[in-house]
């Protein structure tokens, strides 16, 4: 997709989002990856994988799951600049994604894929994650549309390995990586909407 999408639906004079570019495609360093916790009007995980010199894109409004048996539905978004997976804090209401940001789980990723090009455009993405939260194998599987949905559907799903089990990880592991914060933290820090982003914090 390119960044066009990406910058088209910001004001960078107004949020505090990194506008970035494209980059050149990682050869020699590892692949980032980042999901990152956002309240916008509704509470969501972004699943975001390296690749190309952006950040490929996935809204998760369940979270990811270590359990297998969970599909979770990803709503593929536009591409983010590989900038972006460091980027906590607010976003101004009224702007596009308005409410808080948390970098929720950030790390590298593995393609199991030998051709993820190909993999991506047959809609099936096997990948090894090494995160502080999320580890081993997943995929990536594209869904057929339904109704009139425009964004394309996919389900991410944990395989069966020694890091899958019935743990609710976004209950029971709730806070940020880099700044050990919650929802709210971060909103209070940033001058956001503390209320709001409390609302994503357990109870």
């Amino acid at each position: 997709m390119g960044l066009t999408a990406y910058k088209a639906k910001r004001n960078f004079d107004v949020t505090p989002e990194p506008a970035g570019s494209r980059r050149k495609a990682a050869k020699a360093r590892q692949l980032s990856f980042v999901v990152q916790k956002h309240q916008a009007s509704h509470l969501h995980y972004d699943f975001r994988l390296e690749w190309n010199g952006v950040l490929l894109s996935w809204a998760v409004p369940k979270g990811p799951s270590l359990n297998p048996a969970n599909k979770r539905l990803a709503m593929q978004v536009e591409d983010h600049p590989i900038e972006y997976g460091g980027f906590e804090g607010t976003i101004p209401e009224g702007q596009y994604g308005g409410g808080t940001v948390m970098v929720w789980d950030q790390g590298t990723w593995e393609p199991e894929s030998e051709d993820v090009n190909a993999a991506l455009e047959a809609g099936d993405l096997k990948f090894t994650l090494y995160g502080k939260k999320l580890e081993g194998s997943w995929v990536l599987v594209r869904t057929k549309a339904r109704g009139s949905a425009s964004k394309p559907s996919w389900l991410l799903i944990k395989h069966r390995d020694a890091y899958a089990n019935e743990d609710d990880i976004v209950v029971t592991k709730p806070r940020s990586v880099i700044s050990r914060r919650l929802m709210a933290g971060i909103a209070s820090a940033a001058g956001g909407n503390v209320e709001k982003a409390a609302e994503a914090d357990p109870r």
